[in-house]
């Protein structure tokens, strides 16, 4: 009975809709009864939160469908949901019962237009894996070839359908009855979700994606992806090359073929860097069930229904916005967040610079010689926290970039517990956020930033002064090197005044005949000319000097 409600359209939306009035409810009432937030306080609302996911995750795997998908896509978003409901669903697993082979049979024949004997030879009616959205199965093509087939799930897409609308009714309360409605773009937010998931119910768009990924990774060293089977495949039947191998993590697996743990970790860390540094698409879901390991220690990335897009002029963002990290130039990094879509309209970005700046130092103060997996995680938690407090809404595919790298971060902790990300990182982030036109990126970044606030150099001297707390002593390497900055061009700007006074005074006295002497022009031009290389000269050296201090701290 269960098994036939769950394809009435009122059903569905009836128990999503209540489900989610009830936990707004909960948390209304919650906030109205307890008015001082002490540690006791906290607790019990963490425990409400608790139970909340539970359910949700309860009622997911009892009705399928969107509801787990939704979860796996709220378990990315930080910046949507408090830790304690994430972190439940970080466990929410895309299982479901199989459906009677029967059903994957007709949607088989119905998209072969032919019987499964004129394409297959046999095909096991058990499923190897069962999911939300389709089953997959192991055959043998006529050849003999054994192969991979993944069936969508009979009615999937009319599921999904009651589901959206159910979704859309929720976001529409929240939006009209919480105040969370004016700190999130919530119809954005609906589109995404639709877009995202819809995206997973045509398979074409997986086996376009798989193929991609094929083809950009080719050259990649012990890594493997499966050949797809076009011919054979549509948009609610795909099907690939069979592959045998195990999870990644299994380490009794490694011990027996003696892999090398060290080396599987740093082939999965370069593959997870070239693709969430660089333009293009990268894997968002990939946990151990999809990256597989053969006995010769190649890894095989499968399954491609949900991948994420970095666009080049993002790239082009995400540097500028670590440059402005490096160069403390806080403007250029809300500048790069408001070029990626990641502040809303309404957002304070004084506010939100300061906060940054504030967070950034608080770091700076720590210690990151060894940056492990426990460290990683303490700072992707706080960045979620940080993103959920602000005006801030990450696109779908930076939520997803997020949690992807939280995955990567955990599967390398599983198979090589010994792994530090600084040092495996430090080549990397040096060259990335360089750039691609020469060493001297960097400085040429520095150069153009500090020539804008040249005119400040009165005003941060008059503050230096006045700050008492200094006792005339710099109050840090940094501040220092940023004052020098404005000092030699101050001093430049400067010399150039006299070059043009000189060759001004030079210009009057030769044609219009105007001064008595030409000494004037020639000691006002000489003086600025000298002036204006020893500036250059100096500033440099210092540029150098602090190019090359950094790229030791790295």
């Amino acid at each position: 009975m269960k098994n036939r409600l769950k394809y009435i359209s009122i059903y569905r939306i009836s128990i999503i809709v209540w489900m989610s009035i009830k936990f707004l409810v909960q948390i209304f009432w919650f906030q109205k009864k307890h008015r001082i937030w002490d540690q006791d306080t906290k607790r019990k609302w963490e425990d409400m939160l608790e139970k909340q996911a539970g359910e949700y995750r309860k009622k997911a795997i009892a009705l399928g469908g969107l509801l787990i998908k939704f979860g796996q896509f709220l378990s990315s978003r930080g910046d949507l949901l408090p830790r304690a409901f994430i972190k439940e669903l970080e466990g929410l697993v895309d299982r479901v019962e199989p459906m009677p082979f029967y059903r994957s049979k007709e949607i088989m024949e119905e998209d072969w237009n032919a019987p499964l004997e004129e394409h297959l030879s046999n095909i096991h009616e058990d499923p190897v894996a069962s999911a939300s959205i389709g089953e997959v199965y192991k055959a043998s093509l006529k050849d003999g070839t054994a192969v991979a087939v993944k069936v969508q799930r009979y009615r999937v897409k009319d599921i999904f359908k009651m589901d959206f609308k159910a979704l859309k009714i929720v976001f529409w309360l929240v939006d009209r009855f919480t105040s969370y409605g004016k700190k999130a773009d919530l119809p954005a937010l609906y589109r995404e979700v639709v877009r995202v998931i819809s995206n997973e119910l045509d398979f074409t768009m997986e086996l376009e994606n798989g193929n991609q990924f094929k083809k950009k990774f080719s050259h990649f060293p012990s890594v493997y992806i499966p050949d797809y089977y076009t011919d054979l495949s549509t948009k609610r039947v795909l099907v690939m090359e069979w592959i045998e191998g195990t999870k990644i993590t299994d380490l009794s697996f490694i011990k027996k073929h003696q892999i090398s743990r060290e080396h599987i970790a740093k082939t999965l860390f370069d593959l997870s860097v070239e693709q969430f540094l660089d333009a293009g698409m990268f894997h968002s879901d990939p946990h151990p069930g999809n990256l597989m390991l053969q006995s010769d220690g190649t890894i095989v990335v499968i399954d491609f229904g949900m991948v994420g897009e970095i666009r080049q002029e993002d790239t082009n963002s995400i540097r500028a916005m670590v440059q402005g990290f490096i160069l403390e130039d806080y403007d250029r990094v809300v500048a790069a967040l408001q070029d990626m879509d990641f502040l809303l309209e309404n957002a304070d970005t004084e506010r939100v610079k300061k906060l940054i700046k504030q967070t950034t130092n608080m770091y700076l103060e720590g210690n990151f010689d060894k940056l492990d997996a426990n460290m990683m995680n303490d700072v992707m938690t706080d960045i979620q926290q940080f993103v959920k407090d602000q005006p801030i809404q990450l696109p779908a595919d930076y939520a997803f970039l997020g949690r992807a790298t939280s995955i990567i971060v955990g599967v390398l902790s599983s198979v090589y517990p010994q792994v530090d990300l600084i040092q495996w990182g430090r080549p990397v982030i040096k060259e990335w956020v360089s750039g691609e036109d020469s060493n001297y990126s960097i400085f040429k970044e520095v150069a153009k930033e500090t020539a804008r606030p040249l005119l400040s150099l009165p005003r941060a001297l008059v503050e230096y002064l006045e700050d008492g707390d200094k006792e005339r002593e710099w109050k840090s390497y940094h501040q220092r090197n940023h004052l020098f900055h404005q000092f030699y061009l101050f001093y430049a700007c400067l010399s150039l005044v006299f070059i043009s006074s000189g060759a001004a005074a030079l210009y009057l006295t030769v044609i219009q005949t105007v001064l008595p002497s030409i000494w004037v022009g020639v000691s006002l031009l000489c003086l600025g000319l000298i002036g204006f290389i020893s500036c250059v000269m100096s500033h440099f050296k210092m540029i150098k000097r602090i190019h090359h201090n950094r790229r030791n701290e790295v």
